[in-house]
């Protein structure tokens, strides 16, 4: 009986791995730091969705490495055929994650996690995909605020522009069975620890969203 047990706790655990994980949560959370982490412990077991874009690499960023970098023709086409799980115009530019970068990674054998804004989340719910949803988030809105002012590289219209968006990635994560599992960065290592167990496809509780109000 007991044995039986850990057998179906193991594949529920396997089904939730090979499921893609989505985060989201607003920008200046946390989110790249986390991933980082997780990445540098498990490289060989998951992979990060490379998205396309329209915008000019910035110095540094790699073609295939940090975006599929293509024209705006080339992303439209690709839109038309429909191949994109989700996508977003920023800026004037273009971003879209595509089903054979996703499917690519799982080809691996590796489990994939996708950054995604609130608007990707709900085209990305309309797809089969199937993943897992997490939603990082700040402890308030405050130390939100700290953070992307310590960034030193943000105006302060910058940080107000990040912080109006980040109030309705909240607003979103607020709305009835949106995410599956909930993550307060309050603390790094801690946040951490939830983060690679719910990567690694143990089913946990998470944590409650703040109230979160300004």
């Amino acid at each position: 009986m007991v044995l039986r047990l850990v057998r179906s706790l193991a594949m529920a655990a396997h089904h939730d791995f090979v499921r893609p994980l989505v985060i989201s949560g607003p920008s200046g959370v946390g989110k790249s730091t986390l991933l980082a982490r997780l990445f540098a412990k498990y490289p060989h077991s998951f992979g990060f969705s490379v998205s396309h874009t329209t915008r000019n690499p910035r110095p540094g960023e790699v073609n295939g490495t940090h975006y599929h970098f293509v024209s705006r023709d080339k992303f439209k086409d690709l839109l038309a055929d429909g191949a994109f799980i989700e996508h977003a115009e920023f800026s004037g530019n273009f971003y879209g994650t595509s089903f054979a970068t996703v499917r690519g990674i799982q080809e691996q054998g590796k489990r994939c996690i996708l950054d995604i804004e609130a608007q990707g989340v709900r085209q990305i719910k309309q797809t089969n995909l199937d993943p897992v949803f997490l939603f990082i988030s700040p402890p308030d809105l405050a130390s939100l605020r700290s953070r992307l002012q310590g960034r030193g590289t943000e105006s302060e219209v910058s940080v107000q522009k990040r912080l109006d968006a980040a109030l309705k990635e909240i607003a979103f994560a607020k709305e009835p069975s949106v995410h599956d599992v909930v993550i307060v960065n309050d603390d790094l290592d801690r946040a951490y620890d939830l983060l690679e167990r719910i990567a690694l496809g143990e089913k946990i509780a998470g944590d409650v969203l703040p109230p979160l109000d300004d």
